[in-house]
Order: C-alpha cells, then structure tokens, then sequence
C-alpha cells in the first residue's frame, strides 16, 4: 500500500508525488523529526515538527499517513522563516543528524533519494499555496479532547530527547 507525498494538485506537474513504503515512511518521519527537534528554537518551528510526528503509522495506521505539502501547518507571515527552517531539517536529517537514536540502520541511499525529493517539493513550494486554514484546525483544541494536538510546553521525551505529539514520541512508539 504504502504512502505518498505530493504538491498541491496545481503544482503536482512540478514534481512528481513522492512513493514510499509503508516501512520507509516510518524512516523518513523518524529521521525529519529527530532533526527537526536538534534543530528546532521557536515554536512554529517545534510545531511543524510536531505536526510530521504525528504521521506514525503505529498510532495512526500503515499507509495512512501520506499529504500534500499545502496540508502541512504553514503560516502566511511566516512562511519564508518556516520553509527554510524545513528545508534545513531535510538537509541535517540528509547528513544523518541524530540518526544514531535509532534502534536501527536505515537504509541511506533509498532514504537520501526519498529526502531530496521532498526537499525539492519544499523548494517548489511557494507562499501563495498555503492554506492558512490547515494550521488553524490542526492547532485548535476540542473541549473534549484528552491530549492537546500540540503538547503543553512542547514537552520532549526523556529517551530521545524530540518532541512529544499528541500520540507520544514517535521512536518509541515504533520501538527505538
């Protein structure tokens, strides 16, 4: 089945869509998150963060977990800030930053390839396609909800040391 990672339909020409294994997109979510948490200082930053820990397919369900770049919690103001704090995640997560919090060895060059394709969707996209709205019903809090979509304080967990999200930290979850 497997997930896929695409532009918005007008900019879908652009780049082709992005096929992973369900097995892979664990991977590539695991080593976006771990460097996005070395890398990440403002809260916008853990957020986006966040937002791509809450893609594990242990919580949420194998191949479920695919988007449109558009879907991800982008703001308009500070889109500009957002996208290269992105892009530099891509770029460390490529470099292997952090990877050593792994219980295992990825296969780098299908995760390399996979990551460059994402880095060059990230480039292709552009602040006119953000939907501000995607942020705004991500981020907002039901009454009723026993867990916050985004954790109180940005908590980190105490074996990893990323970010928490609503489903806990995404390597233990999948057994790191």
């Amino acid at each position: 089945m497997g997930n896929a990672i695409s532009l918005p339909k007008k900019l879908e020409h652009l780049v082709d869509p992005l096929h992973m294994s369900n097995g892979l997109t664990s991977v590539f979510i695991e080593v976006l998150a771990i460097s996005g948490s070395i890398l990440a200082e403002t809260n916008r930053e853990k957020e986006l963060i966040i937002w791509l820990s809450q893609r594990d397919q242990a919580i949420v369900g194998i191949g479920t977990v695919g988007f449109d770049i558009d879907e991800m919690p982008w703001t308009v103001g500070c889109f500009e800030r957002e996208k290269d704090f992105i892009l530099r995640t891509i770029t460390s997560a490529m470099d292997g930053l952090g990877w050593e919090r792994l219980s295992y060895e990825p296969r780098k060059e299908w995760l390399i390839k996979c990551l460059e394709k994402f880095q060059l969707m990230i480039c292709t996209f552009d602040k006119e396609n953000v939907n501000s709205n995607c942020y705004l019903e991500w981020s907002e809090n039901e009454e009723d909800d026993d867990c916050p979509t985004i954790p109180i304080g940005y908590p980190r967990c105490e074996k990893h040391d990323i970010y928490l999200c609503c489903h806990g930290c995404i390597l233990c979850n999948n057994g790191s």
